[in-house]
């Protein structure tokens, strides 16, 4: 399990002061985000819905850099989204940004989709939300299931409670139950709100203005990440696609309730085999 706290985007970005040009984008789902950040500044950022992602998106960065006042060549770093999300959607974006950072020579790096979001999610309402303890990412899995990231909600930003994980809406819901939720993500986050709420869990649910600033968190994480060096191999950086045997999640809150039970049905089971 991973722990870690991430800030808040505009830190994130402060932190990077040190690099910039980089251009981030992210293209795990039909909303394709992207951004620039240099030397501790947004320069320019936006999320252009797709049809073709393969036929959009060079389009789309070559409008990002002209509105950020800055060419191609003037790049001195790639952050791109690794997913979860559509297969297709991915394989188009890291094609592009390996591409684009082998013909410029720059560093690459490549950013968890679901960080970004949580960024983004802390970043529109987190810091004033007393009532949620803990971000829900949510997207479309297919096949019956959704992929699923937690994250707590902490006051400096959100920290990293899961790698994402696979599983069906109801799995989900259990595995929140307990908590204050703030649910993010597609359609999917909708329909997990809906369900969390038929069972009476105090929950929100964020509108998509989170997924369409996501470009700027991955601008953000990435950046951050190359400043201190970090940067992926563009010959091995591949999606991350979570489509391995289901790997359960219990909130603390679920936990807790879990144990309880176990523990008068242990009880139970003790009285019973000594009366027989």
């Amino acid at each position: 399990m991973t722990s870690r706290v991430l800030c808040r985007a505009d830190k994130l970005v402060a932190l990077s002061g040190s690099i910039g040009p980089v251009l981030g984008l992210d293209t795990a789902g039909p909303i394709a985000a992207l951004a620039v950040v240099s030397h501790g500044k947004v320069l320019a950022e936006g999320a252009h819905p797709a049809v073709s992602h393969g036929a959009e998106l060079p389009r789309a960065v070559e409008a990002l850099l002209a509105r950020a006042g800055i060419r191609l060549s003037a790049l001195a770093g790639i952050a791109v989204g690794i997913g979860p999300g559509s297969f297709t959607g991915l394989r188009v974006g890291l094609s592009y940004a390996k591409g684009l950072a082998m013909a410029l020579g720059c560093p690459v790096a490549g950013v968890p989709t679901f960080d970004a979001v949580a960024v983004a999610a802390f970043e529109e309402h987190g810091a004033s939300n007393a009532a949620a303890s803990l971000v829900c990412t949510v997207s479309d899995a297919r096949k019956g299931e959704v992929y699923a990231g937690f994250y707590g909600l902490k006051a400096e930003g959100v920290e990293k409670q899961s790698e994402p994980l696979v599983m069906t809406l109801g799995n989900l819901v259990k595995a929140v139950s307990g908590a204050a939720v703030m649910f993010v993500g597609d359609g999917k986050a909708r329909e997990a709100f809906a369900l969390a709420s038929e069972n009476g869990f105090q929950n929100i649910v964020l509108s998509d203005a989170a997924l369409e600033t996501r470009g700027r968190c991955v601008a953000a994480l990435g950046a951050e990440r190359l400043a201190r060096g970090e940067a992926d191999s563009p010959a091995t950086l591949e999606p991350l696609y979570v489509r391995a045997s289901e790997i359960t999640f219990k909130h603390k809150a679920a936990r807790t309730a879990a144990i309880a039970e176990e523990t008068l049905w242990s009880r139970e089971k003790k009285n019973s085999s000594g009366s027989i």
